[in-house]
């Protein structure tokens, strides 16, 4: 397989605006993107397609972005996971803190900064192409 291939970005929000965001900004990129609007639906995602990254927000409806880091790191530990969040009833670093200690492989605050979430995305999958595939 190319190294050149298309990646493919899962993006969880249950902000549809900032599930558009997320995914104009990647596919500018020219990354795949599929997108969830909570973690139940993000997880089926998964059974159903191959993904290289996922970028999930932590305060959703239905299943909430803890949650699905912890079940996701279950069943596909290798995928890099990007939490978001722009808080709740909690500082968002909070959230991000702990979504850090149970498998997100990086963070990042709302409002998203473009280039930030570009470098991160383009980093992590860069070091994934590194890793052997554990899944």
């Amino acid at each position: 397989m190319s190294t050149t291939a298309q990646k493919t970005i899962l993006v969880v929000d249950d902000d549809p605006q900032i599930r558009k965001l997320i995914t104009a900004i990647l596919k500018r990129e020219k990354y795949g993107v599929i997108t969830a609007a909570n973690g139940n639906l993000a997880l089926k995602a998964l059974e159903n397609q191959a993904v290289d990254l996922v970028i999930t927000d932590l305060i959703m409806p239905e299943k909430e972005g803890i949650e699905t880091i912890m079940e996701m790191r279950q069943t596909h530990p290798s995928i890099p996971i990007i939490a978001i969040s722009g808080g709740g009833k909690l500082n968002p670093k909070t959230y991000l803190n702990i979504a850090k200690n149970i498998g997100a492989v990086s963070t990042m605050t709302k409002p998203i900064d473009t280039a930030d979430l570009k470098s991160m995305v383009k980093s992590l999958l860069c070091a994934s192409d590194d890793q052997p595939s554990m899944d």
